[in-house]
């Protein structure tokens, strides 16, 4: 009995030695806690708002780490493969942070760690320039809130696209445009810096200098050093200028004509649509209420509030010649943010109503974060099964090169997560890309390659095959044992009038170089074609018939006849020919000719 009650004692004694140690250990997580609280309450508005943009950034790289690439996310990545000073479709910038972060990292955390980066940075310099001298801790947190509300904003935020370093640089532009507007010593320097910026990460930069000068009073323009700072941003700009010469000026080729198509009515209905999605249709009344309120003191927010409306307007204006995507009017997000922070803190109803619709608005945002990494609805889109379903095209292919000929982010996709050889053809019924500047499918030529070729169950060669990928697309290809490409043959011809009129008879004289190493014949499976383009998407394609061969690293010459057809009637086009392969046709070879058919 006497060992029974000694023991007892002692586990007595042990048991409240633990209970001392457990409850110190809760009075230190108190402690932390009421220090945490006190440091919390303590910061200023500058540093709350640093916070909190801090801890979206956190977000911002749990999100980059754990999200597969998006198809524009991939197609940059092959640009960044080799840095050059431009490519077709947009300056360096984008291609060069995508190549800092994977030399640093790797994988899709590396594709888009700056860009991570970038937003915290280009808000809080947002925040400096709309913040009023008398900001307290509330403000900070409206600012904050209105800013993570804004969804637009939360996609662009981790994504490795040119709206993230246009943002920064714009952010930049507008503070130095506000050091300019004051006065400040050599601020037309660093102004003229940050233009070069810009142009440097979006050609939608020009926008932004244009409408902050259209709202600015004209004694501006009577400043020499405006034209200095001018002078500055074209210097910087000159590696660019000397690329776009060299490449025949394809970027600015194709974002003034290579994007126009005939005009929808659905685009611009749906370009409304994205809008009032993309701005968070809680807020977009409020937008409109504010715009008209808010009376603005300088001359950049003056730029503030006319940048949302001219690019909104600009915009709007382009889609009755192309499709607009939404991201496109992204610098309106300083303007509009401006305006109803400018208005909310001054109407504390307003202010309640959108905190907590941020609070609404950034919940279900979280949601949605999270079935980007983990998709547990199973949905199909360029984000989900990528491994999977570039893995199993890569099995296909047994470590032979891969011919993609309908999407250029595809081919990129497919080089990124299988590590294979990749090429992608143009497509004459969509776009070129910045392909065409790589020689990838010249290094392929003798080699047995896979083809990717248009889907047709009607295929009696009996060497195309088909298969269902996990991401729901159908992979359809062939194997090409001795693979020849023919897209840097030239065919520049002679003889196409400025006008026509259907039922022409036009006599064209064709010279056809072939710059590679092998004879192209133009028989059985490869025929000549004449291509009629209209826009983006219309083409008419006309087998010419003809029959003949090219031999290695020779030009030929040869006469066609064309008979202008009925349809073609009352409408512009861009006429060429091309080389047409197994029902498929690339580009055109060689540069079209314009004209116009005109009706009878």
């Amino acid at each position: 009995m006497r060992r029974f009650f000694a023991k007892a004692v002692r586990m007595h004694l042990s048991l409240g030695a633990g209970w001392r140690k457990t409850d110190k250990f809760c009075y230190l997580c108190r402690r932390m806690r009421a220090s945490v609280k006190k440091i919390y309450a303590s910061l200023r508005p500058d540093a709350l708002v640093a916070f909190w943009l801090g801890v979206w950034w956190i977000c911002n790289l749990f999100q980059a780490g754990f999200t597969e690439l998006a198809n524009d996310e991939a197609y940059y990545h092959m640009f960044a493969e080799n840095l050059s000073w431009g490519y077709f479709d947009h300056p360096p910038m984008t291609a060069l942070l995508v190549w800092l972060g994977e030399h640093l990292f790797g994988g899709e955390f590396g594709v888009r760690f700056f860009f991570t980066l970038l937003q915290p940075l280009y808000l809080f310099v947002f925040w400096r320039i709309i913040r009023p001298t008398d900001a307290d801790r509330r403000d900070a947190g409206l600012f904050v809130m209105l800013s993570a509300a804004t969804l637009m904003l939360q996609l662009y935020g981790f994504i490795a696209v040119p709206d993230g370093p246009l943002m920064m640089t714009a952010a930049l532009f507008l503070l130095t445009f506000k050091w300019f507007t004051e006065g400040r010593r050599a601020a037309w320097l660093w102004m003229g810096v940050a233009m070069a910026l810009m142009a440097y990460s979006k050609y939608h930069g020009a926008l932004v200098v244009l409408f902050a000068l259209a709202a600015t009073p004209p004694r501006v323009f009577l400043r020499p050093t405006l034209y200095l700072s001018g002078a500055v941003a074209l210097l910087l700009l000159v590696p660019h200028f000397v690329w776009q010469y060299e490449h025949d000026w394809a970027s600015l080729a194709y974002h003034l004509a290579g994007r126009n198509s005939v005009f929808r009515p659905n685009y611009v209905a749906e370009y409304l649509l994205n809008l009032l999605v993309v701005f968070n249709p809680f807020f977009v009344p409020l937008y409109v209420k504010a715009w008209i309120a808010v009376k603005p003191q300088n001359a950049v927010e003056r730029a503030l509030k006319f940048i949302p409306v001219a690019f909104i307007v600009f915009f709007l204006l382009s889609t009755f010649r192309g499709y607009v995507q939404p991201q496109w009017v992204i610098v309106a997000v300083f303007g509009l943010i401006y305006t109803l922070f400018t208005y909310a803190r001054r109407h504390s109803r307003t202010r309640r109503y959108l905190m907590c619709a941020g609070l609404a608005t950034v919940l279900l945002v979280g949601l949605v974060r999270l079935e980007m990494i983990f998709n547990p609805l199973g949905l199909r889109f360029e984000v989900f099964d990528n491994p999977a379903s570039y893995g199993r095209i890569a099995g296909i292919a047994d470590d032979r090169p891969v011919v993609f000929r309908h999407g250029y982010a595809v081919a990129a996709k497919y080089a990124f997560y299988t590590g294979g050889e990749a090429y992608c053809q143009p497509n004459i019924r969509y776009r070129t890309h910045q392909w065409q500047f790589r020689d990838d499918d010249t290094r392929f030529a003798g080699h047995e390659v896979l083809v990717e070729t248009p889907y047709d169950g009607a295929d009696t060669t009996g060497r195309v095959r088909s298969v269902v990928l996990p991401n729901g697309k159908r992979f359809t290809w062939f194997v090409d044992p001795h693979f020849h490409p023919t897209r840097l043959v030239d065919i520049a011809f002679t003889g196409l009038p400025e006008q026509v009129v259907p039922g022409d008879t036009l006599r064209l004289t064709l010279r056809i170089s072939n710059p590679y190493p092998y004879a192209i014949g133009v028989c059985g499976d490869r025929s000549l074609v004449m291509l009629w383009k209209h826009g983006r998407f219309r083409v008419e394609e006309f087998d010419t018939g003809e029959h003949f061969n090219i031999p290695a690293g020779d030009t030929i010459t040869r006469e066609v006849r064309f008979v202008v057809p009925e349809q073609l009637s009352g409408a512009g086009f861009d006429a060429g020919f091309a080389l047409r392969r197994d029902g498929y046709t690339n580009w055109f070879n060689g540069k079209p000719l314009r004209t116009e058919v005109v009706a009878p």
